[in-house]
């Protein structure tokens, strides 16, 4: 892991576009979300040219096409969608793009519009039921689809991870084995996916979760086309610095060798966060102070929805003229609805002179932040700007340590 709290913090892109100097000058009222769309490129590039296998991106991390271009250029086909509204974006959005449609729930008419219109194969599964719904929705004429990738999730452990996805999808243990057999005669391509949960913190929950996929394959004796391991993948935040990426992989391709399974099947995964984390900050201003309570101009109805729903901690620093010899301490900061529950109480790390009037970016919204984002109380986020520095911290960028939290200009 790598962090980077440089004076460059806020320079200019090489297209000129957002300056840090003109926005101190012009004094933003609103947040401004700055976009790093070379990190973002630089996630998919690692993620395409190291995982052992295919990498979809996770759309719900954060949806915004000028992202899915960037990583479609960066060589991701594939992307993970979990509603029909996802499917028509990333359609529009990509029209070549590889739609696998993951979510193990879904209207019988979204899968129908899905197969039939954007031109969508891969399907999601964790009961009969939704099985029987996707071979009525993808038939024509009553004559069932010969050519469905069908990918049955499986419920696995989420302990390892910050974040669970282990109590809402996943079939139970006691029905897995007629499941991959009815979804065997119904499929063209039968897969096995999971979820370790939200930024899993070690390889070894990859490393349980393909335990369980081998008893199921050995259990139902059924070939398996693929094996998707789903997201998980971890970023750095405060408190929370994941070994690398690597290693991750190295366990997974272990795991997956080993798999009682064709030499001709499929790696997948799947992921969210990792690949957008890096991508966008946001710089936000103090309106009052009190305490060790900073009243700022974004909050849990936005971007830091996680920051206050589940204490999510995320890297923050003072953007000012003048630089700060004073001594950091923690604050919490409340956002700007008439809300109590706007609250995210940190600790954020910041110099103590802090006070209204000064700005802070708020680092690592890329994912998430991006997504959640309500208009609330009449709030909102209007101002972007790409910028083209370095992310506040980095799985990717090979970049020394410095652990001033001050940006001076």
């Amino acid at each position: 892991m790598h962090t980077h709290h440089r004076a460059l913090g806020l320079a200019a892109a090489p297209n000129g576009r957002g300056d840090a100097a003109d926005f101190l000058k012009l004094r933003p009222a609103e947040p401004v979300w700055l976009l790093r769309p070379h990190a973002a490129r630089r996630a998919a590039r690692f993620f395409v040219e190291e995982f052992p296998g295919r990498s979809l991106y996770a759309v719900k991390a954060n949806p915004a096409p000028e992202l899915l271009r960037v990583l479609w250029d960066a060589g991701v086909t594939h992307y993970d969608v979990a509603s029909i509204g996802e499917v028509r974006l990333v359609h529009e959005t990509l029209p070549g793009a590889v739609l696998c449609f993951m979510h193990p729930v879904k209207a019988e008419e979204s899968i129908s519009e899905a197969y039939f219109e954007h031109n969508v194969r891969t399907f999601s599964l964790d009961t009969l039921d939704e099985l029987e719904k996707i071979v009525r929705a993808t038939a024509t004429d009553g004559v069932p689809a010969a050519d469905l990738n069908l990918v049955v999730r499986i419920r696995v452990s989420s302990e390892h991870a910050k974040l669970s996805l282990a109590s809402k999808f996943g079939a139970d243990p006691n029905d897995v084995k007629a499941l991959l057999f009815a979804a065997r005669q119904a499929a063209d391509a039968l897969g096995i996916c999971f979820h370790v949960g939200s930024q899993a913190m070690t390889p070894a929950a990859f490393a349980e979760a393909m335990s369980r996929v081998r008893d199921a394959i050995v259990d139902a004796a059924v070939t398996v086309d693929i094996v998707d391991v789903g997201g998980g993948f971890p970023s750095w935040y405060p408190g929370m610095e994941p070994p690398p990426l690597e290693t991750y992989f190295s366990v997974i391709h272990a795991a997956f060798e080993a798999l009682p399974i064709s030499y001709s099947a499929e790696l997948w995964c799947e992921p969210g966060r990792a690949l957008c984390a890096e991508y966008a900050s946001l710089l936000v201003r103090v309106e009052k102070r009190r305490g060790d309570e900073l009243y700022i101009n974004e909050g849990a109805y936005g971007a830091l929805f996680d920051a206050a729903h589940i204490g999510w901690r995320y890297p923050v620093r003072l953007v000012r003229e003048q630089d700060s010899h004073v001594r950091p301490m923690a604050f919490s900061f409340y956002g700007p609805t008439c809300d109590d529950l706007d609250h995210m109480a940190g600790p954020f790390e910041l110099p103590g002179d802090v006070g209204a009037g000064d700005y802070i970016e708020i680092g690592m919204l890329g994912a998430y932040g991006c997504a959640m984002r309500t208009q609330f109380n009449g709030f909102g986020v209007g101002l972007s700007r790409v910028v083209g520095d370095e992310p506040m911290a980095s799985l990717y960028a090979d970049v020394r340590e410095d652990r001033s939290n001050v940006v001076q200009l």
